[in-house]
């Protein structure tokens, strides 16, 4: 699974998270909030081991998620981005006033539904590409989140291998059964024409024996 976990928080303030995996992903969250410097509109990346924390700031709302590395940064932003335009869409002026986790219960399953579509859904990916590259992503530099968060000793993200092998486990199915299906369809396809083709060649056959005979039942 591409993105792993997300949160929409006001400051410091979290009101809504959602969690893929077992992973201590929302305390190192946590802390990226009590870091992130300035108040001002940002899009950042931090990085560590092979997971990236992406972060958007927009009129003092943040979101932010994990994923994994090899899922680039247009997959997550766009995540964001669509997070960020639902969750203003949904709770308004309400946001600015609201305690921590008054809209997890609601809108935590709206985190699950997106994790879902922008990790497993290939048109997740098409549409963005059509969007084209986000313009606030090009200038984004990951920075390693042990300086971020200012500590001398090595921050460990633990994240369930089992939950991750499982996703892997449930993908590859999916990718198998298409692929017995499409070798289903062609080795179809391929003994209908060969069928096709035999019965051309009978047909060509008859024909030649039926014209090199002089039989009556030939001749009508």
């Amino acid at each position: 699974m591409a993105i792993l976990y997300a949160l929409v928080a006001r400051g410091s303030v979290v009101l809504a998270e959602y969690s893929a995996t077992s992973t201590n992903a929302s305390a190192i969250a946590r802390q990226i909030l009590e870091k992130i410097p300035g108040n001002n509109d940002s899009n950042a990346s931090y990085s560590q081991d092979r997971y990236i924390f992406h972060v958007k700031r927009t009129d003092g709302l943040t979101v932010l998620c994990m994923a994994d590395e090899v899922a680039g940064r247009r997959i997550p932003f766009a995540f964001l981005e669509e997070i960020h335009q639902r969750f203003v869409r949904t709770y308004g002026r309400a946001v600015l006033s609201a305690q921590a986790y008054a809209m997890n219960d609601e809108f935590s399953r709206v985190l699950s539904q997106q994790i879902e579509y922008y990790s497993s859904d290939p048109n997740a990916d098409r549409i963005n590409r059509l969007k084209g590259e986000m313009s606030q992503v090009r200038n984004v530099m990951i920075e390693n989140i042990d300086k971020v968060l200012e500590r001398g000793d090595r921050l460990e993200l633990l994240v369930d291998k089992t939950a991750n092998m499982q996703g892997n486990t449930f993908r590859f199915r999916k990718q198998a059964r298409r692929f017995r299906s499409t070798v289903w369809w062609r080795n179809v396809k391929l003994t209908v024409a060969l069928i096709f083709l035999l019965l051309v060649i009978i047909y060509v056959i008859l024909a030649f024996i039926c014209h090199g005979l002089t039989l009556p039942t030939c001749l009508k």
